[in-house]
């Protein structure tokens, strides 16, 4: 089984990387409009042989689109369009109800498996790719009542064999969900990086001052624009109901801070401390799992979150 990897950063390499000598899988076609990416991701031995788009999907019979979110909702009609009999085309996007909207009545649309494997770091381009990303992971797959069986076995196979633990959700509520505990993390991140960096005019100053705490919560601000740019614009609607929330809390902080009601203050840091129990759950027990969803809509629903 030839597999077309559209994409060779950290995500696509990464892949191409686990393919390696894997029973069941042949050439691995790199494809990527970058020639620099493409050149490296050859030589760091993350695909066989690079090609161009249609030669590489002429023989392909899984296709990975590893690309920003836009570029994917561009390209997988025409994917669809050209691709043979039987091809499987899986995209890897942090997006999925504008990219299944695309191709919603495409007459090839069971070849298509949309997923999202929550796996990543802040490093791009194929020197970011690593051997053991997406081992013990979660992976979303949404729509798969559209999926032919057999694409849908194809690529659940595909999943298994990176390691991804895969569980099925509805577009809209995969946004929904990611806005909160994906994609606000990442667009806190570049705005705290952006707070800093407005009010420390002397880097050296933030350089010798920023200890652990600094540099874990602004890593994410290290993530490719080029992507999150997409990934902001087509989840503008749950992620702009996730800022509004946010930055209620944020406003409501800053009054008791400005009233100096230090017993107001602890009850919130009491409040968001509960956290801990979410994060010191055993993500592989599915009880655990099931109880990790709980406390997460219980939460927001006594927030008074938009719905």
């Amino acid at each position: 089984m030839n597999a077309c990897i559209i994409g060779l950063g950290l995500i696509g390499g990464s892949i191409g990387l686990e393919l390696k000598g894997k029973p069941g899988f042949g050439v691995r076609i790199g494809v990527d409009r970058n020639q620099e990416s493409a050149a490296s991701a050859l030589s760091l031995g993350l695909i066989d042989r690079i090609e161009e788009e249609g030669v590489a999907l002429s023989a392909a019979d899984v296709v990975l689109l590893a690309i920003p979110v836009n570029a994917i909702k561009a390209l997988l009609p025409q994917i669809l369009d050209v691709i043979k009999p039987g091809a499987v085309v899986i995209d890897l996007g942090s997006t999925k109800s504008s990219i299944c909207k695309a191709v919603e009545g495409h007459v090839h649309r069971g070849q298509y498996v949309a997923a999202h494997p929550l796996a990543g770091t802040e490093n791009s381009g194929p020197s970011a790719a690593i051997t053991g990303l997406f081992r013990g992971k979660m992976n979303i797959v949404c729509e798969r009542e559209k999926s032919d069986p057999a694409a849908l076995t194809t690529a659940e196979n595909l999943f298994s064999l990176l390691g991804l633990k895969t569980i099925f959700m509805d577009p809209e509520d995969h946004d929904k969900h990611v806005a909160y505990v994906s994609h606000l993390s990442h667009v806190s991140s570049f705005l705290l990086s952006q707070t800093v960096l407005d009010m420390e005019k002397d880097e050296k100053h933030i350089f010798n001052l920023a200890g652990s705490g600094f540099a874990s919560t602004v890593r994410l601000a290290k993530s490719s624009p080029d992507m999150w740019t997409p990934i902001v614009e087509q989840n503008a609607e749950f992620l702009g109901q996730a800022l509004t929330e946010y930055i209620m809390h944020l406003q409501r902080f800053q009054y008791h801070l400005m009233k100096r009601d230090t017993k107001a203050i602890r009850a919130v840091l009491e409040e968001a401390n509960k956290i801990r129990r979410v994060l010191d759950a055993k993500v592989n027990d599915p009880m655990e799992q099931k109880e990790l969803k709980v406390v997460i809509e219980t939460s927001r629903q006594g927030n008074g979150a938009a719905r």
